[in-house]
């Protein structure tokens, strides 16, 4: 039995987010609001330090860690990143007051893999579950012993 692994995203009110590991769905029967108390205390976004974008110094929408392992903190800059398709559409998300929530994990995905991609990362493929090889014959179970 495998279990799967996918992100759940929880959308704050002023479009701020945070994602959790899903595992084999444990958190499906947890609302949002019951995972936003469980989430480690975040100050107000005015009372949180700005940082600037390392490319221009205005205000980021969005400073996120890269995939494990890269080393890469990935930026979403209003300024520097309005002509890239998957960051245009991800600040419009952010800005829109009536952001969907459910949109999220598509625009972040595909943000992440435009941001990976100009650091010269790809995404790769997801391999395909083996196949389950037929039990070898005369190998039936007998019952009970």
């Amino acid at each position: 039995m495998s279990q799967s692994s996918v992100w759940r995203y929880v959308v704050r009110p002023d479009g701020s987010f945070f994602r959790t590991l899903n595992v084999g769905g444990d958190l499906d029967d947890v609302s949002d609001e019951e995972l936003l108390r469980l989430s480690p205390a975040v100050p107000d976004r005015d009372e949180r330090p700005l940082r600037p974008c390392s490319r221009c110094g205005d205000d980021l929408l969005l400073r996120w860690n890269g995939p494990l392992g890269t080393g890469v903190w990935m930026e979403l800059c209003p300024a520097c990143d309005a002509e890239r398709p998957a960051a245009s559409a991800l600040i419009r998300w952010h800005r829109d007051p009536d952001r969907d929530p459910k949109a999220l994990p598509k625009l972040f995905e595909d943000w992440e893999t435009e941001t990976m991609h100009a650091q010269g990362w790809a995404r790769a493929e997801q391999p395909e579950a083996a196949a389950c090889p037929p039990a070898p014959p005369g190998l039936t179970p007998r019952g009970r012993g």
